[in-house]
């Protein structure tokens, strides 16, 4: 009884004392409790109208040693302004195209405000980092701004726009808007003082030029931001069609060779287009293209003009590929799919307002889908390179494992979630799969059009009917997605509802390749590699064996990507692992496709393979070959996706 006493004694003061820690002990029970304060948004709404003025924009683009543009703005001050002693200004941050806030705030340097010739006190907005509060004085009509835009002068600083010889100039980058107002409401003229002997080319056109200093046409804020300049001192255009034409700047002249061929390729592509759309939403267009491997390149859509950058050896090395030339199919395919008909939650009154990106499977892969297409009509890829770039496509999205937990519709946010910074596991993470494999969709929704109606109609009235309107009307027409299920019906009734609902909604374990099937032909594996994967694996520098052991290898052995669940992927081999040997002899590219070719026999790949200052003997297990994707025809005479791939204007 005498040790039970003591140890209910001893438990007992043990229980007061942690009782009396916990009433001491601010860090238990007793931390303070703060609430929150409603976060009061001191930024004016975007309203429908008209700003009271005139905004003037001065750019000097002459600093191409350092790549810094000087800028120099006037902008009215509304009476509201005025009244309340407060002007808040926006620095353009969600841009269409980029389907994300992409804006580059963090090189807007050197801003100063003014008034009547005095210095204005500024702050920016704690919340929105791209908004400057300024406050006037009594009686200011107009406000100036002056700062710079530091662009960059390396790629690990972001997209390089100033190159020896060129430059690309992005209005959002150089310029301020006022708050309060829709962007189409806002007038601007703007002046840009150019490097001596430089051309430039734009959908925007010159009203007056005094030496290298040019003052463009007026435009609405909204217009100006979407209509980017290339300018550079190795320049030429060519016309394509009445309304149409190709600028190429160029870091040196002789990539400036094209022939008349690779021109009245182009000039197809545009007949094409237009006989595609039945209408035109602009007043002209004028493709802006860079040859360059000294300027970062590009891929961006606007509504009277794109941005397109590539290589050198685009009109140089035509014969070595198709390389980049679906790139302007598919971006002068945006003037009427994501320009002129956009989604609802796409388009936004101003360049602040968030993007609600879950319809870009019609916006980005139909145009993926209309741009192949186009490419295969002109001639600007060939009829044998199309059917190998969708079977590339179509073998690439059944690699992606993550198809297994992420259904299509979420890689539409990735743009937002990403930010396209590169992915060590992209093959479980899923990428913006909504280009290629929303474009295996609409090839499937053609084939089905064209058999139900026996071959009567197919996607290109859906095309028409939906993205034409009226001849001229560069406006922007919005849609939700009954739009786009109502406009198919009408082209051909079917339970387009489920159809998207199963593809695009749900998690699907393959992409589906209908659109092969009805269309008279089949995905297949074989052992050599088409000329589209041998010409990219070129232009990469790249050995692609995604499809047999699981990697996409560097020329010096570094891993690029390792497919997830395959045999390399069971090896423990990561992106950055380096292969330095192969079966006991140096790595080339050669010799690990050599050893894949022979796993017939042997069953494994042997490679020596290295991980920071560690190295590891590694051997993969796998008996299936070299493995690249193919499209077998099945159909008899000209198939379903023979006529969609037919030229429709010769």
């Amino acid at each position: 009884m005498h040790i039970q006493r003591v140890l209910k004694l001893r438990h007992l003061f043990a229980s007061t004392c942690i009782a009396l820690a916990l009433v001491a002990s601010p860090g238990l029970g007793q931390n303070s409790k703060p609430q929150p304060v409603p976060i009061a948004d001191l930024i004016p709404e975007a309203r429908d109208v008209p700003f009271p003025g005139v905004m003037t924009l001065e750019v000097d683009a002459t600093d191409i040693d350092r790549a810094i543009f000087s800028m120099k703005q006037t902008i009215p001050v509304p009476e509201e302004a005025r009244k309340s002693g407060r002007l808040t200004l926006l620095y353009p941050q969600w841009l269409p195209g980029n389907h994300a806030p992409r804006g580059e705030i963090e090189k807007l340097v050197g801003l100063k405000f003014s008034a009547d010739g005095k210095p204005l006190v500024w702050r920016r907005d704690s919340i929105d980092v791209n908004a400057f509060h300024i406050t006037l004085p009594a009686g200011a009509r107009e406000l100036v701004a002056s700062f710079q835009f530091v662009s960059p002068t390396a790629g690990n600083q972001g997209r390089v726009v100033v190159a020896p010889k060129m430059m690309n100039l992005r209005w959002n980058n150089v310029s301020l808007y006022p708050a309060g107002y829709f962007t189409r409401n806002i007038p601007v003229d703007a002046t840009v003082t150019w490097p001596a002997g430089w051309q430039a080319g734009s959908a925007m056109r010159p009203k007056r030029t005094t030496g290298n200093r040019v003052a463009y046409e007026r435009v609405d804020y909204d217009t100006l931001v979407d209509s980017p300049m290339f300018a550079g001192a190795h320049f030429k255009s060519w016309p394509l069609s009445d309304k149409v034409t190709l600028n190429v700047v160029a870091d040196a002249p002789e990539y400036l060779a094209a022939t008349p061929d690779q021109i009245e390729a182009h000039r197809r592509l545009v007949a094409e287009a237009e006989n595609l759309f039945g209408t035109r939403h602009y007043d002209r267009y004028d493709f802006l293209l860079s040859l360059s491997d000294e300027m970062s390149g590009i891929g961006i859509e606007h509504h009277r003009s794109s941005e397109n950058g590539v290589g050198t050896g685009y009109f140089t090395d035509w014969a070595k590929g198709p390389g980049s030339r679906n790139l302007l199919p598919h971006e002068m395919t945006h003037s009427w799919n994501g320009k002129h008909r956009r989604p609802q939650g796409i388009w936004a009154p101003d360049f602040r307002t968030p993007s609600r990106d879950d319809l870009l499977w019609v916006y980005e892969g139909q145009t993926q889908f209309w741009g192949y297409v186009l490419g295969a009509r002109s001639g600007l890829f060939s009829y044998q390179d199309t059917l190998d770039a969708f079977a590339a496509i179509a073998a690439g999205l059944d690699r992606r494992a993550g198809r297994n937990w992420r259904p299509l519709v979420d890689t539409t946010h990735d743009p937002i979630i990403a930010a396209r910074r590169p992915k060590g596991w992209a093959s479980y993470q899923r990428s913006e799969d909504y280009y290629n494999e929303g474009m295996m969709i609409w090839l499937e929704a053609d084939q089905i059009i064209r058999r139900e109606s026996g071959n009567a109609r197919s996607l290109q009235d859906f095309a028409r009917s939906f993205f034409g309107g009226r001849e001229g009307d560069w406006g922007v027409v919005t849609y939700e997605l009954p739009d786009v299920v109502a406009a198919l019906n009408a082209v051909q009734p079917y339970d387009w509802q489920g159809f998207f609902q199963g593809r695009v909604f749900e998690v699907t374990p393959q992409v589906t390749k209908q659109g092969f099937v009805l269309g008279g032909y089949e995905l297949v594996y074989v052992p050599e590699p088409s000329n589209f994967i041998r010409s990219g694996e070129v232009a990469s520098g790249t050995s692609d064996l995604s499809h047999s052991i699981g990697l996409i290898v560097e020329k010096d052995g570094k891993i690029a990507q390792v497919i997830w669940d395959s045999p390399a992927f069971a090896a423990g081999m990561t992106v950055g692992d380096q292969i330095t040997g192969v079966a006991s002899r140096d790595y080339s590219g050669e010799a690990l496709k050599a050893a894949v070719a022979a796993t017939p026999t042997t069953g494994t790949v042997q490679l020596l393979v290295k991980r920071g200052k560690r190295y590891r003997e590694t051997a993969l297990s796998y008996k299936g070959g070299l493995r690249y994707p193919a499209l077998r025809k099945t159909g008899q005479g000209e198939t379903g996706l023979d006529r969609l791939l037919a030229p429709q204007t010769r």
